[in-house]
């Protein structure tokens, strides 16, 4: 049997969520990660300079990356099969329908293949990066952990993925895999304006007049990181944990980053019964173009629903206060990473 070693690994290390954690966990030691592209490997970088100009560059050279595909079934067992913590944050996040397969093949079976390696290692314990996409609803009160996913002609691709995911994860606990789950809510943080939830700094950038009626919550990427550190490193199992911020409505959050960036906010209300159709103008022409640009039905409906969440559980266990949003946003406005 090989010998289990103290490097901590982090699947999909370059994203908003895993350069965070990498962040976090290289200024301790030696760290594996994974990334499908050596593209990106640069960005992670850049965040560690910009959280510390002197020792960001030392504590970079922590990381051994790994070029792997999360569908890679041997390469996953390779690389986590002297490990002790593994962190999932590999996933595909994409609201156009053109992707749903791609969705449940990335997310759902990449999640398997990764339950699948790490049910091989003994003693191992697996952190898995979820979503809020995985919870249901609850009408007029805050959504928890207790809240199902209902399946509906209405979720998301990227939502019943993440469900999917779940289950496979929960199918290793049932196994004997020591793992816990947690549901970041819309993540915030240092990186790059043209990818994922980061988006919408661009878009308010160039300017941001149009509102929606719906409500989500924040949460800031530094917060989501040492979450997973604190429940990786105490007694936690077979349990999942929202983690949020603040939740706001999509006017007022539009508003203040705005005026954050010297900009006016948004003044006019689209009804949904306007913006549908217009997104599925955009989704289509999107198609024909074959690029994945702008409004979809499915980013629109999400536009338009209030979730309010209750993130009572997590924060009663962990020692650090959350960011603020006003924290948050400053922290993502000056930590802009350019591609």
């Amino acid at each position: 049997m090989q010998e289990q070693s103290n490097k901590p690994v982090v699947l999909g290390g370059t994203g908003l969520v895993g350069s965070h954690l990498l962040y976090l966990l290289a200024q301790r030691g030696p760290v594996t990660a994974t990334a499908r592209s050596l593209k990106n490997h640069a960005s992670v970088e850049k965040v560690f300079q910009y959280y510390n100009a002197e020792s960001g560059a030392l504590w970079y050279r922590n990381i051994e990356w790994v070029n792997l595909d999360i569908l890679d079934v041997d390469g996953i067992q390779e690389v986590v099969a002297n490990a002790q913590e593994v962190y999932h944050c590999a996933a595909l996040v994409s609201f156009h329908r053109i992707d749903f397969y791609r969705c449940i093949e990335f997310n759902r079976q990449g999640t398997a293949n990764v339950v699948n390696a790490c049910l091989q290692v003994p003693g191992l314990k697996l952190c898995y990066v979820s979503s809020t996409a995985a919870l249901g609803k609850n009408p007029g009160g805050m959504i928890d952990e207790t809240c199902l996913w209902k399946a509906t002609d209405k979720n998301s691709g990227y939502s019943v993925s993440k469900f999917g995911a779940e289950k496979e994860v929960w199918r290793g606990i049932e196994e004997g895999l020591n793992a816990v789950i947690i549901n970041p809510c819309t993540v915030i943080g240092a990186g790059k304006w043209e990818e994922g939830s980061m988006e919408l700094f661009g878009v308010a950038q160039k300017g941001m007049p149009f509102y929606p009626s719906g409500a989500n919550a924040i949460v800031d990427a530094r917060d989501v990181a040492a979450s997973m550190f604190f429940l990786m490193k105490n007694p936690y199992s077979a349990e999942k944990f929202l983690c949020t911020g603040s939740n706001q409505d999509f006017k007022t959050l539009f508003t203040l980053i705005s005026q954050k960036m010297g900009k006016r906010g948004p003044k006019i209300y689209v009804p949904y019964w306007i913006a549908l159709p217009i997104s599925y103008a955009m989704e289509t022409w999107s198609l024909l173009r074959k690029k994945r640009q702008g409004m979809t039905i499915e980013s629109t409906r999400a536009a338009y629903s209030t979730r309010i969440y209750n993130p009572a559980k997590l924060k009663n266990l962990v020692p650090q206060p959350f960011c603020t949003l006003e924290e948050s946003i400053d922290n993502a406005l000056k930590g802009k990473i350019k591609p």
